[in-house]
This record gives C-alpha cells, sequence and structure tokens, in this order.
C-alpha cells in the first residue's frame, strides 16, 4: 500500500528537487500525490570510524569533511555534569562554570578583550555544561582557524572566571529563579521529574538562591580544574577541513595538558513513582496541564523499534496519531495533545502522555486519553497505522546525515553514550521488521494503566468540578488507586514546600 500523509510532504519536496523535471518525464502526471511512485533511495550511513581519530591525552576526535564553504565547526564535548560528586557538594557550580568558561575572559585576555578578539574574527565561541555531559563550541572561517583554536583552547584551559560577570550572570539567575512558579508549562515539568525520580536525585534538585548566592569564583575554578581536561574530551569537527591537517593541531594543544579524574558513573534515582493523582492549583489560569505515564525504558532495549512504533502510533506521531486524533480533531478538547516514550542513556526514561485542555474539560480528555492507553494493550494495530508509522522513521532516517556537522555531532553523542555505530547500519531493517503483534506485545509489556501516575496543573477547583454537559466524568474518580494528593506551590527562592 501506497500511504501519504501530510507529515511527508517536506520528504516529497526533496525528493521533487532532487530528482528533477526528467524523472519526473518518464512518468505520466499523477492525478493526486498520493499516487507519485518514486524508486527506492539507496542510502548507506557513513562509516564512523573511517572519521573517529585517538588524539593527546586520551581525546577523541570525529572529524567530517565538507568543503562547500570556508567554514569550520568544532564542538567539544566533556564527559562531566551536576551529577558528579565534585557538583553535588555545591549546587549550582557546574552550570555556573559552564557558561562563565566563555562569558569570563581567560587569564591573559579581560572579558571584553576576549569578545572584541572573537568579533574580530567573527567567530562564535560558547561553553556549558548540563545536568550529564558539558560542552563547548566553536565557529569560524577557514582562514581563522588557526587563530581561533588559539584563543578556544585558552578558553578551555585558562578561563579567568571574572567576578563581575559572575556577579551578572548570579543576578540574571536569580531573576529566573523569581519566575519558577509563573508558567505552567515550567510547574509541570519541575513537579513531573520529582514524580517520576523522586526529591534526592540530582536531577531533580532545584538551586537555591542561598546556593547560588555562596558560589564564589575560587570554586568554579576548582570545579574546572577537576572537570575540564582531555581525558573527558569528545571533538566533533567538520567543515573545510584537511582531517591530518586538524588533527595536529588539537594534538599540539592537547599534548602537554595534564589527565585529571574521570567523570564516574551518572546515580540512578533508586525510586518507584508512587501512582496516583496528583494536583497543583494554580488559580490565574483557565486551562489545565496534564501529564500521565510512569517510567520507560533505557536506550539500549532491545523492544526500542516497537516501542518507538507503538508510541508514534499512540501520540508521538502528530496529527496521524491517536490520541491527537480524538482529543482535538474528533473532541476539540485540546490545541495539542501527544505521548512520548524516553529511553533514558543512564536509568529508565519516562512514557508521558500529555494535553492541555480548558479546566473543565480535564477529566473528560484525561479519560480519553486513558482509553486510548487501554485500546493499544487491546488490540492491534491496523496495517495502515503500522505502515505509515514505519514509513516515517524509515524515510526520515536519512535527515540525521544532512549536514557534515550534523554526522560529526551523531558520532560524538554515540562515543559519549558508549553505543554501538552498528546500530545507524541495522537502524532501518529492524524498524521495517517491527510487526503489530509486536507492537501489541510491547504495548502490554510497557504501559501499565494500574501504574500511572497523573500530574494536573491548573485551577484545582475548576478542573474537579468537571463538564456539566458531562457530569459522568469527574477527575478524581479517575485517580489511580484512589489516591489523590495535592502539591503546594513551593517557595520559589528557597524550594521549600509547605505542608499540606
Amino acid at each position: 500500500m501506497n500511504v501519504f500523509k501530510t507529515r511527508h510532504l517536506p520528504l516529497l519536496l526533496t525528493v521533487l528537487l532532487v530528482a528533477g523535471p526528467a524523472a519526473l518525464a518518464q512518468q505520466e502526471i499523477a492525478s493526486h500525490p498520493r499516487d507519485l511512485v518514486f524508486e527506492g533511495l539507496a542510502f548507506d550511513p557513513p562509516d564512523a570510524s573511517q572519521s573517529r581519530y585517538e588524539l593527546e591525552q586520551g581525546a577523541v576526535a570525529f572529524v567530517v569533511e565538507d568543503h562547500e564553504l570556508p567554514l569550520v565547526n568544532i564542538s567539544l564535548t566533556i564527559r562531566t555534569g551536576s551529577f558528579t560528586a565534585a557538583a553535588q557538594a555545591k549546587p549550582g557550580v557546574a552550570s555556573l562554570t559552564g557558561s562563565q568558561m566563555r562569558s569570563g575572559g581567560t587569564t591573559s585576555l579581560a572579558p571584553a578583550d576576549f569578545d572584541e578578539e572573537l568579533d574580530f574574527l567573527a567567530a562564535n565561541v560558547g561553553s556549558r555544561i548540563g545536568s550529564t555531559s558539558g560542552g563547548a563550541n566553536m565557529n569560524c572561517l577557514t582562514k581563522d582557524v588557526e587563530a581561533c583554536l588559539g584563543l578556544f583552547f585558552e578558553m578551555l584551559r585558562e578561563p579567568r572566571f571574572d567576578t563581575e560577570r559572575m556577579d551578572l550572570a548570579k543576578s540574571q539567575s536569580l531573576q529566573g529563579m523569581e519566575r519558577r512558579n509563573d508558567s505552567t508549562p515550567g510547574i509541570e515539568g519541575r513537579e513531573w521529574s520529582r514524580l517520576m525520580y523522586g526529591t534526592e536525585h540530582f536531577s531533580t534538585q532545584a538551586l537555591t538562591a542561598d546556593e547560588l548566592d555562596a558560589l564564589t569564583t575560587e570554586d568554579l575554578a576548582a570545579f574546572h580544574e577537576f572537570a575540564v581536561h582531555p581525558g573527558n574530551f569528545i571533538f566533533a569537527v567538520s567543515g573545510d577541513v584537511d582531517p591530518a591537517a586538524i588533527v595536529a593541531a588539537l594534538n599540539s594543544r592537547l599534548a602537554d595538558w595534564p589527565v585529571g579524574e574521570t567523570a564516574g558513573d551518572v546515580p540512578e534515582p533508586g525510586f518507584e513513582p508512587l501512582p496516583g493523582l496528583y494536583l497543583v492549583h494554580k488559580e490565574d489560569v483557565n486551562q489545565g496541564r496534564v501529564s500521565l505515564g510512569h517510567l520507560g525504558a533505557r536506550l539500549g532495549s532491545p523492544d526500542r523499534y516497537a516501542l518507538q512504533i507503538m508510541n508514534d502510533i499512540l501520540g508521538g506521531g502528530g496529527f496521524t496519531s491517536r490520541i491527537m486524533s480524538r482529543v482535538r480533531s474528533d473532541e476539540g478538547l485540546a490545541y495539542s495533545a501527544g505521548t512520548a516514550f524516553g529511553f533514558g542513556v543512564h536509568y529508565e526514561g519516562s512514557f508521558r502522555a500529555f494535553f492541555q485542555s480548558r479546566s473543565e474539560a480535564v477529566a473528560r480528555a484525561t479519560a480519553i486519553v486513558l482509553e486510548e492507553v487501554e485500546r493499544i494493550r487491546d488490540e492491534p494495530v491496523s496495517e495502515e497505522e503500522l505502515t505509515t508509522s514505519k514509513a516515517s522513521f524509515i524515510e526520515s532516517f536519512t535527515r540525521n546525515f544532512a549536514s557534515a556537522q550534523q554526522i560529526a555531532g551523531l558520532f560524538a553523542s554515540f562515543e559519549l553514550q558508549g553505543r554501538d555505530f552498528d546500530y545507524l547500519n541495522t537502524y532501518r531493517d529492524n524498524m521495517a521488521a517491527v510487526t503489530a503483534e509486536d507492537v501489541m506485545r510491547v504495548a502490554r509489556e510497557y504501559l501499565h494503566p494500574d501504574r500511572l501516575v497523573i500530574l494536573a496543573v491548573g485551577n484545582v477547583d475548576d478542573m474537579l468540578a468537571g463538564d456539566p454537559d458531562n457530569p459522568e466524568i469527574m477527575l478524581e474518580s479517575l485517580a489511580p488507586a484512589g489516591n489523590v494528593t495535592r502539591i503546594a506551590l513551593p517557595d520559589p527562592l528557597t524550594m521549600q514546600y509547605p505542608e499540606q
């Protein structure tokens, strides 16, 4: 069956542009786009081993050439993050170190002078440290590579951590803290993480104003020395470069840089979500944001292909998915609705169905989502659904390799995660092999209606009152295990939650 859906239009246009008039002239003009037929696209993923170089002091680089424009991109991934013991001993130090490596200048250049040097070269340089990785990036003209590399490595190795720039960053961060309870999307994301992974895991720890204020430039320098060294480096280099030349340039700057401690393993949460209905009251909104789900799977799961198809059909596939079709298109209860099935690298991700609806319709929309979760466990998906979903993954696979920068970055991410590069060679065959029976099997094994956490953020009184036109559906009656818990908003600066 030749299935054509709206989300395949970009792919169709790309094929038309590539094929050109000559290819179209070989077939009769179709009466409708769905009747167009094209030969299969032959594509083999690039071989990562041909781009991988082992550098001095344990660093690794992936170099992918692209000489179309006189530009060079270097993205550095650093094996570190707020998960490390050093970062947890000083909350907030990882993130602030990451931003101030770039903002604070270097030992030989004041912040303004460092900015000016980069502006003169029309180069973009940045740095960051997140929860499970850090990084830095550089983009410049080919003719300026040597000069920019000098500045880039000076930033990496000898950051100044200027006091004035750090105080400015603190002030901006404090302003963000003050707005923590302003938006329902922010509240929903924060509370969902806490419900999935507990309040003690590093990923759910929110920085307080006092912890931020306590950080010093000495703290940043100490964390930098611990985290930023060649033993933690993975480079992704792309653009107008000669591989041998750029590898030599990197090696010359790494050779005398001592290797420090390794980051260690990312800790697992050790927490089991408690099923129930959790309500967060925000009086000044007329729509409720709802997330419902439970823990998902790990990236290496042998069922990941079937799970992606299952999630795509259930709610991840946009307008072709069941939840979007029912909640938005059929019932008109939400502008957007869908699902995401998370595959965690270091621990389980989470399965989450979500929507935003007017307060009185929240209960009805929630009931519909629950029905669809049950249905995909109980009934085989249709052949059309299966074919459309598999095609969307298989036909969009080549987009991962659309540019040299994407390819180098993809290889670097696989290196960081310790993934097998053969995954790229077998991906399409594994997706094509998924059957309707596989989808039902993983739905039954990985979706657990009896373990659901339902989080609703909005005007709780209006959400609980329900829809007068559908009085038989009440939100509290949908609470798993009859557990209904109210979560009060915390103080945004101390993150202390009031006693209930």
